[in-house]
Formats: structure tokens, C-alpha cells, sequence
């Protein structure tokens, strides 16, 4: 058995002090009031002044330090074996708008990967289509050429809507997430069928108006993508669809915790709106994550810098270059969350979203996916399924 002992452990409901959790196998077999004497047969960890909480997942990540999920090769393995030192355990790995090739090689490379986990790697859940079928008044980064209308019969360039919803249905398990834009023309069959065929639809890219949104909640989306970002501002006159989804309790909404894409203070009026029970914090990271300023990288092809946040060369916002360890840190020291609050946040809310029953808390019989934090919040080890896969 494995021993972290005289750690904060961040419970869910509260934060226990100078505890020790015992991991038996993948799981968390008990938590301890005091350390026990150690034993030559077991590992022991003395971790005071260290903080457990339940490992990252985020459920928004396109890439980090240089590697893009639309690379191709083992793109989705690399970005796996960099993302536990970032306190991340399990991530859905997200596209933009591409044709139907570079779809079908990203979900097989996400098939691969969730099946045959390599050594001291994050778990890959299903993918996150940050999709073809969006508004493209409100594409931000996403490439003009690749958005298309669900139907089949209307083309624009090299393939139809139809093609990709083929790409989709040949690869259902490896789909998770798929953000759609409730008003473009046939989005509410849309929404219907993909929720019918199990998938997680969230509302995104998206000029919607509030009962455009109301309307797409009824046809069953559950999810917001990066709340307030490519979507109109909300107005106490028109709430949009990011008062929609400040409104609805059947929405569960992410927020990019950077501090760039959203003001501080607008973490703070969502979370209050919402509850940390219904916020995701996510990175919409891209391949710029975790690159010095200045570093110029891609995202789906498209040449991005490295700043504050990632930048087209247009000057385009291009998602962030967030890790989630900083997210978490940001939500603690910024935002001025409990440490419980920003565990819920970046591990409780994102497992329950996806329905992955046993992860993201810290409790007996939970998957003893961890991760240990120093007293200044950076990340010192990671452990997933009991396996410690970093440690710095």
C-alpha cells in the first residue's frame, strides 16, 4: 500500500488537515486521522506542507509545449505524457473545424490512446470537437473554409456537413463533447441526434439569442463552450445566450481561468450565478501552453504566438496558453476561491459532467487519481489509477 501522509487533503465537502491517504491498487482504500508508523512493505510519503487534491481534468485542450491534437502521429500520446506535470489526469483532447481526413486521423489517434495508456501519461477521454457546425460571425480562430451547415445536400469547398457527421458516427465512443451553434440553419435536428447517440452537445461559437438558446437547451445541450467568449455580450435588455446559460441549472459552463479571456470578476459572477457545481474551469490550451513568450507554434495548422494568451497573426485571439495547475492557482489567489471550490471546479464538475463515476473527489473507493500540490500551489506530484507518473 501507499502512504501520502501529514498532507492537507482537500475533501469535498471541506479541507481536512495534516491527514494521511492510503491508496490500495487504483484506489483510495482510507483516509487517516494520523500517519501510521511505516512499514518496509509499504510506500510512505511524508507530504507536509503539501496539499492533495483531486487530480485536473480538463475537458477543453488543444495542445501544449508544441504539440497540436490536429498534428497527426502520436500527437495525442505526446500531449498525454506532458500534461501530468500540470496536475492534469485526464483530458479531452479538442479540435477545430477540419475537413473529414484530419477529423478521422485525430479520433483514431484518440482510439489508440485511450486503450493503450503509455506509461506516466494522462488518460485521454473521448474528444472535444470544438466543431465545423458554428456561426461564422463568431468563429474567432477557426477557419473559415472548414465551417459548413449539418445538412448534406449544401457544399462549400472540398466536403459537406454530411461528411463530418459521417467522421462522427464512424468513431461515436471516441466523441465526447461537440459545440454547435444553436441558430445556424438545422442545428436543433442536429442537437437532437447527437444527444440521442449519447454525446455531450455544448452551446458555443455562437451569436444565439436567449430563446435561440433556451431552444437548444430544450433539444437537450448540457454544456457551454469558454462561457462569454465568441458569443455576444450580455445585456440587461438582450441576455443572450450567455444569459441563457448563466440561467439554466441543466447547463454546466466552462470558463477559460486565465484571466486574460475572462475578467476576474466575471469568474466570480458566473461561479456565484451558477455555483461551483456547474462551472468547469478549462485551458483552451494550445500548443503554445507551457512555451516561453515570443514562442511561435500552431493550432490546426494556423501559425499562433505566444503572448499573454495565443494570438493569430491577424491578431486574432487564438485560445490561451493556461495550464491547469496555474488555473487552479489563479481560482485560489485571483479569484479568491476556496481550495475546495477550485478542486470542485477543475475535477469534481468536469468527471461528473463526462459521467466518470469514481473520479475527480478525494474519498474511499474513488480512483486514486491525485494531484499533490506545494505550499505555493505548484504542481509536486502526480498520481494516476495509484501510480505516481510525476514527480517534480
Amino acid at each position: 500500500m501507499i502512504f501520502l501522509a501529514n498532507a492537507d487533503l482537500v475533501l469535498p465537502d471541506r479541507l481536512m488537515s495534516a491527514a494521511t491517504l492510503v491508496i490500495d491498487g487504483d484506489r483510495i482504500l482510507d483516509i487517516l486521522h494520523d500517519a501510521p508508523a511505516p512499514s518496509p512493505d509499504d510506500l510512505h510519503f511524508d507530504l507536509h506542507g503539501h496539499t492533495v487534491v483531486p487530480g485536473f481534468v480538463d475537458v477543453h485542450v488543444h495542445g501544449v509545449e508544441g504539440s497540436d491534437t490536429l498534428d497527426g502521429g502520436d500527437a495525442i500520446a505526446r500531449i498525454a505524457s506532458r500534461l501530468p506535470r500540470f496536475g492534469v489526469t485526464a483530458f479531452c483532447p479538442t479540435s477545430i473545424a477540419c475537413s473529414p481526413a484530419k477529423l478521422r486521423t485525430m479520433l483514431a489517434a484518440v482510439r489508440a490512446a485511450r486503450f493503450a495508456r503509455p506509461s506516466a501519461s494522462s488518460r485521454v477521454l473521448p474528444a472535444h470537437l470544438e466543431s465545423n457546425f458554428i456561426n461564422p460571425e463568431y468563429k474567432g480562430a477557426q477557419p473559415l473554409e472548414c465551417l459548413r451547415v449539418p445538412g448534406g445536400s449544401r457544399t462549400d469547398g472540398e466536403f459537406t456537413g454530411e461528411a463530418i457527421l459521417e467522421e462522427i458516427a464512424a468513431a461515436r465512443p471516441d466523441v465526447g463533447i461537440i459545440t454547435i451553434a444553436p441558430e445556424i440553419e438545422g442545428a436543433m435536428p442536429l442537437i437532437r441526434s447527437l444527444v440521442g447517440h449519447g454525446h455531450r452537445v455544448s452551446l458555443g461559437h455562437s451569436g444565439a439569442t436567449y430563446e435561440q438558446a433556451l431552444e437548444g437547451i430544450a433539444a437537450g445541450a448540457r454544456h457551454a463552450t469558454h462561457l462569454f467568449n465568441r458569443m455576444p455580450p450580455v445585456s440587461h435588455r438582450a441576455p443572450g445566450l450567455a444569459g441563457a446559460v448563466l440561467e439554466s441549472e441543466d447547463i454546466a459552463a466552462e470558463l477559460i481561468c486565465d484571466g486574460v479571456h475572462v475578467h476576474p470578476s466575471m469568474v466570480k459572477v458566473a461561479i456565484a450565478a451558477k455555483s461551483p457545481s456547474r462551472i468547469l474551469a478549462i485551458t483552451d490550451g494550445t500548443a503554445g501552453a507551457g512555451l516561453p513568450p515570443g514562442s511561435r507554434t500552431a493550432i490546426g495548422g494556423r501559425p499562433i504566438t505566444v503572448r499573454e494568451a495565443a494570438y493569430l497573426d491577424d491578431g486574432t485571439l487564438a485560445g490561451s496558453v493556461l495550464t491547469m495547475d496555474r488555473a487552479f492557482g489563479k481560482l485560489v489567489s485571483t479569484m479568491g476561491l476556496s481550495l475546495v471550490d477550485a478542486a470542485t471546479i477543475c475535477a469534481t464538475t468536469p468527471s461528473r459532467s463526462l459521467g466518470l463515476q469514481g473520479f475527480g473527489v478525494v474519498a474511499p473507493g474513488a480512483m486514486a487519481d491525485l494531484t499533490v500540490l506545494g505550499p505555493d500551489l505548484t504542481v509536486t506530484q502526480t498520481w494516476i489509477s495509484g501510480e505516481l507518473v510525476f514527480s517534480r
